[in-house]
């Protein structure tokens, strides 16, 4: 009897002593996958895909205030640490793109915002009018609020140049033009300095549960 009770103790222990080893290696494997993902979110985060969200209605109408974006960061090329050099460069940015970049006024801020004319392109706006290399340009997501252009002594907003974008630059402006502030007012955007293109609204909604059901998805054109 008392070699029955030993085994049976030992047995108990030996048990106990598995279910810890194996309550340890699944703690450690959910872990391990925890950290896992965590790295490859920073990881998409920093290469390829980042949220934003948007807080004013200098885009509208392509963008309306609370809508939730996700830019392609990678299609420009990854930016090489301590230099302005990215790689792989997919594409150029080029006129119609609209980008999120770092707001050259406040570098702690991004904005977002659509390109109008690239690096050696001159720029000029005439009573509201956009013209770019001396042709006018039509964007059909341009939106104006009033047909009354204020005088170039009054706001460069409605007249304004003629510039020349310098090369690796961009000027940018917002589809609602007369609530936008912009190359206009505050120059021209490092092509280095942009974060990424903007591609899709994943999500919409002033406030919970008033969702946008129609913008979700939407692709930013």
């Amino acid at each position: 009897m008392k070699r029955s009770k030993a085994n049976t103790v030992a047995t108990r222990k030996d048990h106990e002593e598995t279910q810890e080893k194996s309550n340890r290696n699944i703690f450690q494997e959910y872990s391990e996958a925890f950290v896992v993902a965590v790295i490859l979110a920073v990881l998409i985060r920093a290469l390829f895909v980042q949220a934003f969200k948007i807080p004013s209605s200098s885009m509208e109408p392509t963008l309306l205030v609370g809508d939730h974006i996700l830019v392609n960061k990678f299609i420009y090329g990854v930016r090489i640490p301590f230099t302005d050099k990215r790689w792989p460069r997919f594409k150029d940015p080029k006129v119609g793109d609209v980008i999120v970049f770092i707001y050259p006024e406040d570098r702690t801020k991004d904005f977002i915002k659509r390109i109008v004319a690239v690096g050696g392109d001159t720029v000029e706006i005439r009573d509201k009018q956009v013209f770019v290399n001396g042709a006018s340009v039509v964007n059909p997501h341009a939106r104006y609020s009033s047909t009354a252009p204020l005088p170039r002594e009054l706001s460069p907003k409605d007249n304004f140049g003629p510039v020349q974008v310098p090369p690796d630059h961009l000027f940018v402006m917002g589809d609602n033009r007369d609530f936008s502030q912009d190359s206009r007012f505050w120059g021209f955007v490092p092509v280095w300095d942009v974060r990424g293109e903007a591609f899709l609204i994943y999500y919409s909604a002033l406030e919970f549960p008033l969702v946008r059901w129609h913008r979700l998805f939407k692709i930013i054109r």
